[in-house]
């Protein structure tokens, strides 16, 4: 994601250089164009910081996957990924949807339990067995889907319990 971001600097910095950059030849009644390198280049950098929403930060979920801390949606599903999320999916304060269905992962990082705008959590067709009762803290949590996993029925019960009433479990 950063060498995609440095990309995009630099195409821009490049379009606006070409654009501000001054003429060689004068059309009469024509002023001529007097920016200079650094203020093209000051006008790039500002381009950049718009489309950086927020400013935020690059957070890693999983080995070689990062996502912004400002994401709302996080879809890894079907990727055949292994074991499970990193601790640092915590830091994905404004993450309502959460979809790691159709992978291999075998656990879940207790930490999803700190995502308290989570409104999906779809952890469908993986081999999971234990579920972390910090799960039930996700007071927000409106669908919860459980299909084709080996969730452990003492955990799942412990967690709806703390769950709102409302809240949609998914189960076979």
């Amino acid at each position: 994601m950063q060498l995609i971001g440095l990309l995009l600097t630099v195409i821009i910095i490049g379009v606006v250089f070409a654009w501000y950059s001054p003429s060689t030849t004068t059309t009469p009644g024509v002023e001529e164009n007097t920016t200079t390198y650094s203020e093209a280049i000051n006008a790039a950098k500002e381009v950049v910081e718009k489309t950086n929403e927020g400013g935020g930060t690059q957070v890693e979920v999983y080995a070689g996957i990062s996502v912004g801390d400002w994401s709302t949606v996080l879809d890894l599903s079907g990727r055949q990924l292994t074991g499970s999320l990193k601790a640092e999916v915590r830091l994905l304060t404004a993450l309502t949807k959460l979809n790691l269905s159709d992978n291999q992962f075998t656990g879940i990082p207790a930490e999803i339990g700190q995502l308290s705008e989570l409104r999906v959590l779809n952890l469908a067709g993986n081999p999971v067995t234990g579920l972390p009762h910090e799960l039930g803290n996700l007071q927000k949590l409106e669908v919860l889907d459980l299909r084709n996993t080996s969730y452990s029925k003492q955990d799942l019960d412990v967690i709806v319990s703390r769950l709102p009433e409302t809240t949609t479990v998914l189960v076979d």
